[in-house]
């Protein structure tokens, strides 16, 4: 069975973690790694993969932390994916290895891969907010809004 690479599911568990709180204030990495047990020098890593891409914006200072950087309805597993794996449409095809590899092994893992990335666009930072909310883990978590100007 494939298994969800730690730091992928790092970042998922940080994006969600985020949307969860109030838009009003960030949230301090310190508060995720607390919440979440995700060691400090994984998730800072994964954190600035995610500002990068566009999908959490960070705020420095004492006060300092990150937000979501769009609604978290606009944000799916797929776009976390490309953002910590770096998925490049192809590369596994040029990368070397035998004329099995390239000719026959390749393109199927592409087709996978490309299938699970439609899947996971399927999915939002919201529905899995909306199934924690489900399964009762929002106990101490205020409902925040989903709502950016």
């Amino acid at each position: 069975m494939l298994t969800l690479p730690r730091k992928l599911m790092f970042a998922i568990e940080a994006v969600t973690d985020i949307a969860r709180q109030p838009l009003d204030r960030p949230v301090p990495s310190r508060d995720i790694t607390s919440r979440q047990g995700i060691p400090p020098r994984y998730l800072e890593q994964v954190l600035q993969k995610l500002v990068k891409a566009g999908i959490l914006s960070g705020i420095r200072g004492p006060k300092g932390g990150y937000r979501l950087a769009r609604e978290r309805r606009r944000i799916t597993l797929a776009d976390i994916v490309r953002a910590v794996e770096e998925v490049a449409p192809g590369r596994e095809a040029t990368a070397g290895g035998t004329v099995l590899h390239r000719q026959v092994i390749a393109p199927v893992w592409q087709d996978v891969q490309a299938g699970t990335l439609e899947r996971l666009d399927e999915i939002s930072i919201e529905d899995l907010c909306l199934r924690a909310q489900a399964a009762g883990l929002d106990e101490g978590v205020e409902n925040p809004l989903d709502f950016i100007i």
